[in-house]
């Protein structure tokens, strides 16, 4: 890649980890449709976007909805979702992610989120890392959801770079295929199997620093 100049992050499960609210309200708009819903399932939805995730959830349960009807249920959800991310604070980021953040911002590299999420900065004012991002680019902005790149090459766009000037840090596969298809390199954390297509996979947050990225950058 280029110099690196800017780092592009994911919001949920880099950032902080709202998986599990998003699991219990999918779960309750599930269960009201008589759908049966588990963790496993629960797995496919992972780094997509809400109609998406709904459209899956549906074909599941074998049923039709009108798109009057899926907007309704799809904002329910959002609904049962936003209640309970009122409850984040800063205490909610993940290991080591603000430090890393601070540390790109002293070293002068720009700084975004791309989320699939239509909540993001609601998220992200909780944590209180704001000042840390010079962009946010959510699901609310983009066509066009994870996979396809358009959430990364947005964020680089909005801070001034090309993309091949940014690094990437996801920790779903839709969206380390979405880094690798803005042509950036890609940061995976959490499982090496299912982010095989990631440059580095950290299974830890913790584990993200500055020097170990560029070393890896290097190699």
């Amino acid at each position: 890649m280029q110099q690196l100049k800017g780092i592009i992050f994911d919001l949920d499960g880099v950032i902080t980890d709202t998986a599990e609210y998003h699991y219990l309200a999918w779960k309750q708009l599930a269960e009201d449709l008589g759908i049966p819903f588990d963790r496993t399932f629960n797995e496919k939805l992972k780094g997509i976007s809400r109609m998406e995730s709904l459209e899956i959830i549906l074909e599941e349960g074998n049923i039709t909805l009108s798109e009057e009807e899926k907007q309704r249920q799809a904002a329910q959800k959002n609904e049962h979702y936003k209640t309970m991310i009122e409850k984040i604070t800063p205490d909610d980021l993940l290991p080591g992610v603000k430090s890393f953040m601070e540390e790109a911002k002293a070293a002068g590299l720009k700084t975004a989120l791309a989320s699939a999420s239509k909540n993001a900065q609601a998220v992200i004012e909780r944590l209180e890392v704001t000042h840390l991002l010079d962009s946010v680019v959510d699901a609310a902005t983009v066509k066009q959801g994870k996979p396809h790149p358009e959430v990364f090459l947005r964020a680089a766009e909005q801070i001034g770079l090309n993309a091949s000037e940014c690094v990437g840090v996801e920790d779903a596969q839709a969206g380390v295929k979405a880094i690798k298809a803005a042509d950036m390199f890609a940061v995976g954390v959490g499982d090496p199997v299912s982010l095989q297509e990631a440059d580095w996979v950290i299974q830890d947050t913790k584990l993200l620093t500055l020097d170990a990225l560029k070393e890896k950058l290097n190699k």
